[in-house]
């Protein structure tokens, strides 16, 4: 079926909200990993979230043209194709938007969008990320009101975020950040609430120690209780309607039991790449490896058409890609729970 429209989308993540699970948020690059993207969802009934970044648009659209607007747009164009074959709900988000991208990515997408309203089309994108997290929290806020309106306008949900995530991903380097930038406070997250309530609709990243990337057990110190404790302050004073849907960013390698109990403190949407590369990866090195006389034209010979024939390990990489984002459905507990057809 088509991609959500906002009403299926803005029910999707009511309905995890309620029932106390997540998607995965895979980002994708290229046709393959969005189909990738919706085999795991298919094989796992169940709705799901595709994303784009800055650097995975610009990379889709070619080493000559090198815009990430373009290459955004094409991406989610072949995604909307893509999805009405298949009977579940896809969201499409782009992810990491940093306060000096806004004009020249962000801006551009949301008018994408308007355009397409406004010839009686679906919304491109269901939802955006600001990561302002690099500015003081008041201009962080001030930012996010502004494109949270232009958001709202046009039924688009804008995902923020307060703190910083560390590590290093897409061109975003955190890996010096202050170990205290990790985690939000409990005040931090009221002053969230307070600056962006009745605006529109927001996704939040707030931060607890998590960080992009892979690392060994025990190197990354997550806290999964500042979710717990954010939430508890910001409804002790607002009520239970002001509970945020928040988002866990830097999932790749968490413990399953440390991703499941963020899913009871609110956690309504997990990003996973890390993973999601490595498990694209894997297999095409294996492929090589095990036919290296067959994709390499070596001393001369003329080499194994079927080998080097780049649909020989592209499949194979859907394969692993699909088969760890199925994983990440299971860990989320989002597996069997699809809304297609009922909203």
């Amino acid at each position: 079926m088509p991609v959500a429209t906002p009403s299926q989308y803005a029910a999707m993540i009511d309905a995890a909200q309620a029932g106390d699970y997540a998607f995965p948020a895979i980002n994708v690059t290229s046709l393959v990993t969005i189909n990738a993207a919706l085999k795991a969802f298919s094989d796992q009934r169940c709705d799901g979230i595709i994303q784009i970044s800055l650097g995975g648009g610009g990379f889709a659209s070619g080493l000559n043209v090198a815009d990430n607007v373009v290459g955004a747009i094409v991406l989610a164009e072949a995604a909307h194709r893509l999805a009405a074959e298949y009977d579940i709900l896809v969201g499409l988000h782009t992810d990491h938007c940093q306060p000096d991208k806004v004009d020249s990515f962000l801006r551009p997408l949301i008018a994408a969008t308007a355009a397409r309203r406004a010839a009686g089309q679906g919304n491109l994108f269901q939802s955006h990320m600001l990561d302002a997290s690099e500015l003081p929290l008041e201009e962080n806020m001030a930012l996010s009101r502004d494109v949270l309106a232009e958001c709202a306008a046009e039924e688009i949900i804008l995902e923020v975020e307060a703190g910083v995530v560390g590590g290093e991903e897409d061109g975003v380097d955190n890996t010096m950040a202050p170990a205290e930038k990790l985690y939000t406070s409990p005040e931090d997250m009221l002053y969230v609430h307070e600056q962006l309530n009745g605006i529109g609709r927001y996704l939040f990243a707030a931060t607890f120690g998590n960080v992009h990337g892979h690392y060994k057990p025990g190197v990354v110190q997550l806290k999964p209780e500042i979710l717990r404790d954010g939430q508890a302050a910001v409804m002790a004073e607002n009520g239970e309607e002001a509970r945020f849907d928040l988002v866990f960013h830097g999932g790749s390698g968490t413990p399953v039991d440390q991703i499941r109990e963020t899913l009871g403190y609110g956690v309504v949407k997990m990003n996973i790449d890390t993973d999601t590369q490595y498990a694209f990866t894997r297999p095409v090195v294996d492929h090589v490896l095990k036919n290296y006389d067959g994709v390499l034209k070596v001393d001369g010979e003329i080499g194994v058409k079927k080998a080097y024939d780049p649909r020989s390990y592209l499949k194979a990489a859907e394969a692993g890609v699909a088969s760890r984002l199925a994983t990440a459905c299971d860990d989320l507990l989002c597996s069997g729970k699809t809304l297609a057809g009922t909203v």
